[in-house]
C-alpha cells in the first residue's frame, strides 16, 4: 500500500512540472513528497495499532519475575584443628589444580615426617583453589623442605613456599 502511495506522489509530482520532472528540482521535489507522505501513512497506522492487529504477531504475555532457586543452606564450617606445638605449619601455593593430597603428601615425605597434607578446596564442586598446607613436626626437617621447595616445578607449575603465617597453635 505504501508502496503505491509513494508511486502516485512521484507521478504526481513529474505531471505537475513544466519539464515532464525531468529536471532534478522537481525530482528532488517528487522523493521528499513521497517521503512525507509514507511516514505520514506509516504514523497513522502505527497509531492505529496497524502492527499489533497483525495475525503473526504474537501476543505480548507480561513476564513474571524469574525466582532464584536457592541451594541447599549452607553448613557451617568446621573450625581447623589447632597445630601441635613446635610443629611447623607450611603453605604450598600456586600447586596444579590436579594435584591430589597424597601426591602433596609424598612430595613434602621426601624432607621428614609429614602430620597432615590438605590441598584447599572449593566448597560447591570440590575442585582446587591452587594452594594447601603441609604440617610438620620438626622444625629443621621444615625448613629443609621449604628451601628444597620453593620454586621446584610439579606437575607444570612452580610451587611458591613459606612458612604459613596466620596459624592456631595449640597452647604447650
Amino acid at each position: 500500500m505504501m508502496t503505491s502511495t509513494m508511486m502516485l506522489f512521484a507521478q504526481a509530482a513529474q505531471s505537475a512540472g513544466s519539464c515532464g520532472g525531468k529536471c532534478p528540482a522537481h525530482a528532488i521535489v517528487a522523493l521528499v513528497a513521497a517521503l512525507a507522505a509514507g511516514l505520514l501513512i506509516g504514523f497513522l497506522l502505527g497509531r492505529r495499532g496497524g502492527a499489533k492487529t497483525c495475525k503473526c504477531a504474537k501476543k505480548a504475555q507480561p513476564q513474571q519475575p524469574r525466582k532464584r532457586e536457592r541451594a541447599e543452606p549452607r553448613q557451617p564450617a568446621e573450625p581447623r584443628a589447632p597445630i601441635p606445638a613446635g610443629s611447623v605449619e607450611i603453605y604450598v601455593g600456586n600447586l596444579s589444580y590436579d594435584l591430589t593430597e597424597e601426591q602433596l603428601r609424598k612430595e613434602f615425605e621426601a624432607f621428614g615426617t609429614v602430620d597432615t597434607a590438605r590441598v584447599v578446596t572449593n566448597k560447591y564442586n570440590d575442585k582446587s583453589k591452587g594452594f594447601g598446607f603441609v604440617v610438620m613436626p620438626n622444625r629443621p626437617e621444615a625448613e629443609a623442605a621449604i628451601a628444597a621447595m620453593s620454586e621446584k616445578e610439579v606437575m607444570g607449575r612452580k610451587m611458591r613456599v613459606n612458612e604459613a603465617r596466620n596459624t592456631v597453635k595449640e597452647e604447650a
